[in-house]
C-alpha cells in the first residue's frame, strides 16, 4: 500500500503503542516523539505526509507546537488530538488551517478514517481568513489614516502583503477588490508622505530610515568576520512579496536571524539604487567622487558597469581592506551554472557578493513578450513565476552550497517593482530620459498631482544633467506617456511592472539576515 510517513507528537506515546502497531500492518511509517521541540527539529530534518499532534503537553503546547510547525511547512496537514472539548481551542485550531480535531481517548479506527477521508478543511480555512482579514481591514483602514513615520509605513506595508498571501489560495473576489482598494488608497498616501519627507531624510542628524546607500555600512558590515565567510546576494528588482513568497525554501536550509525592511533611494531604478549600495554614496556624490564610474541617463554605454570597483573603494574608506571579497553578476542561466561549479572555491573569501539579475530580466520580459504577459498578468501570477524560477535556479543551489560549507546568507534587493496601470501625460524635449517611471531633463511639462517633483536634484541629491534640469517620479500605479502615439504607447505598456517611481512596492524592498541549518 502506501509510503505515508506520519509523525505522531504525544508526551504520552507508549500509551499509543497499540494503535501505532495497527498503522504499521497497514503499512503506515510512524515516527514518534514526546513533545513539541523535538517535533520541530523533526520536522525541519524529514518530510512527513501528516502529523498527529497532542494538543495538552509539557513545554511548548500542541497549538504552539503547531504554529512552528506551519512557518516551517505550511502545506503539511496536522491532526489535533486532545481531552478538551472546549470550543475556543477548536476554533483556534481550525482556523490555524488544522487538518482535522480528534476528542480523547481515540481509537484506531478514527485515526484510520482520518488519514483517509478528504479532508474538507479548505472551506473552514478560507471563512476563518476571510473574516480575520475583514476585521484586519478595519483596523488597516484606520492606521493608514494615522500613519506618520517611515517604520509606520513598512509595518502597513508587510501587514499587506500578509494578508495578500493569506488571501491568495481563497476564490473570493470581493476580498481581493477590497484588498486591491486599500493597495491604492496606501500608496496614495504613502506618494504624500514621501513628498513630504524624503528630502529631510538627507539632513544631518534627522531620523532617516536605513536606505540604499547606508545599507552596507549600517547593516552588512557588522555581519562581516574573519571566522566565518558570508554570502550577500542581490537580487534585481525584487518586491518584499516575491521574498516572502520564496522565503519557506530558503528555510529548509537557512535559520532567519533578522529581517527588516529598508528603503530604496529615487529613483527606484538599478542604475541609481543599487550603485548607491556599492558605493555607499548618493548619486550626486558618486558623480563628484568617481566621475570614471558613474554614468547619467544620457550618457551611453551600461550605467551598471562599475559596481565592484564601487564596492572596492567603499570597503576601503570603511577599513575594511582587511576582508577578502569578490564580486560576481549573473545575468543569465550559464553565468549562473558556472559559479555552481565553481562554488567552493568562494569559501576563502570573507566576503562574496552575488548580484542576480532573473527578476529584472522577468518584469523586462512581461513588457516584451506576450507570453509573459499571460504568465504574470497580475502580482499573484508574478508571484508564483518568481518561485518557480528560484525553485529551478542556479541562485537555490548556490544557497545550499553555502549552508553545507557554513556561509551566513544575506539576502536584499536594490528596488522593487510595480504593475503599471494608468498613464500620466509628459512633454519633456529630445534629451528626456525614457524610464517610464522617472523623468529627468529640461523643461519638463506633467501633470502635478501625479509626480513627486525635484525641481532642484541637488536638494535630493541626485546629479544635474544641465542647468535647468529636474527629476519627477510617477506616484501609486501611473506610467509616464508622451501624447504623440499616445494610445499604442498607453496599450502597449499597460499592466507591465516599471520601476523608477514612488510606491510601496519599489521602495520599501526586504533585508535578511540568516544563518545556515
Amino acid at each position: 500500500m502506501s509510503n505515508i510517513n506520519i509523525l505522531w507528537v504525544d508526551d504520552e506515546i507508549d500509551l499509543l503503542k497499540p494503535h501505532i502497531i495497527f498503522l504499521e500492518q497497514k503499512n503506515y511509517k510512524v515516527t514518534t516523539c514526546q513533545s513539541g521541540t523535538e517535533a520541530i527539529d523533526i520536522v525541519d530534518d524529514q518530510i512527513f505526509d501528516i502529523v498527529f499532534l497532542d494538543e495538552n503537553m509539557p513545554g511548548l503546547t500542541g497549538l504552539e507546537t503547531l504554529s512552528e510547525i506551519k512557518e516551517k511547512r505550511a502545506n503539511l496537514p496536522v491532526v489535533m488530538i486532545t481531552k478538551s472539548e472546549e470550543e475556543y481551542i477548536m476554533e483556534e485550531a481550525i482556523g490555524s488551517k488544522i487538518a482535522d480535531y480528534l476528542i480523547k481517548p481515540v481509537n484506531p479506527n478514527q485515526i484510520l478514517l482520518s488519514l483517509k477521508k478528504n479532508l474538507d478543511h479548505s472551506r473552514l480555512v478560507s471563512e476563518k481568513t476571510t473574516s480575520d482579514y475583514q476585521q484586519e481591514f478595519r483596523k488597516i483602514a484606520m492606521d493608514m489614516a494615522m500613519v506618520n513615520s517611515y517604520e509606520e509605513w513598512a509595518d502597513l506595508y508587510q501587514k499587506l502583503i500578509f494578508w495578500e498571501i493569506q488571501l491568495e489560495d481563497i476564490e473570493d473576489a470581493g476580498m481581493f477588490e477590497i484588498l486591491e482598494s486599500q493597495k491604492n488608497e496606501a500608496n496614495l498616501q504613502f506618494g504624500k508622505f514621501i513628498e513630504k519627507n524624503y528630502e529631510d531624510w538627507f539632513e544631518p542628524n534627522f531620523d532617516a530610515p536605513i536606505m540604499s546607500h547606508t545599507l552596507f555600512r549600517e547593516r552588512i558590515v557588522p555581519e562581516l568576520s574573519k571566522e566565518q565567510p558570508t554570502l550577500l546576494v542581490v537580487i534585481d528588482n525584487l518586491r518584499y512579496d516575491q521574498w516572502k513568497a520564496f522565503e519557506p525554501i530558503v528555510n529548509n536550509y537557512y535559520k532567519k536571524d533578522s529581517e527588516e525592511a529598508f528603503y530604496s533611494i529615487l529613483p527606484t531604478a538599478t542604475q541609481y539604487a543599487r550603485n548607491a549600495i556599492f558605493s555607499g554614496l548618493m548619486p550626486s556624490d558618486m558623480e563628484k567622487l568617481h566621475p570614471n564610474y558613474w554614468k547619467n541617463d544620457t550618457d551611453e554605454g551600461g550605467k551598471n558597469l562599475f559596481e565592484n570597483e564601487f564596492l572596492t573603494a567603499q570597503m576601503k574608506r570603511l577599513g575594511l581592506n582587511h576582508l577578502k571579497h569578490e564580486y560576481y553578476k549573473i545575468t543569465n542561466l550559464k553565468n549562473g551554472k558556472k559559479l555552481v561549479d565553481n562554488f567552493r572555491g568562494l569559501k576563502d573569501n570573507d566576503l562574496s557578493v552575488v548580484v542576480y539579475n532573473f527578476v529584472d530580466m522577468l518584469s523586462h520580459s512581461k513588457t516584451e513578450m506576450d507570453v509573459v504577459k499571460e504568465l504574470a498578468s497580475n502580482d499573484k501570477a508574478y508571484r508564483s513565476l518568481t518561485v518557480s524560477w528560484f525553485k529551478n535556479s542556479p541562485l537555490l543551489e548556490m544557497i545550499q552550497q553555502a549552508q553545507n560549507l557554513g556561509f551566513k546568507l544575506i539576502l536584499t534587493t536594490d528596488h522593487g517593482t510595480i504593475n503599471v496601470k494608468n498613464p500620466s501625460k509628459v512633454v519633456g524635449d529630445r534629451d528626456t530620459s525614457l524610464n517610464l517611471r522617472y523623468k529627468t531633463g529640461r523643461s519638463l511639462t506633467y501633470e502635478n498631482k501625479d509626480v513627486f517633483a525635484a525641481t532642484n536634484p541637488k536638494s535630493v541629491h541626485l546629479p544635474s544633467i544641465s542647468m535647468s534640469s529636474s527629476f519627477i517620479f510617477a506616484k501609486g500605479d501611473l506610467f509616464f506617456a508622451y501624447p504623440n502615439n499616445y494610445n499604442h504607447y498607453v496599450s502597449y505598456y499597460r499592466n507591465t511592472y516599471q520601476h523608477g517611481g514612488v510606491s510601496l512596492e519599489e521602495m520599501v524592498i526586504p533585508f535578511v539576515v540568516l544563518n545556515p541549518r
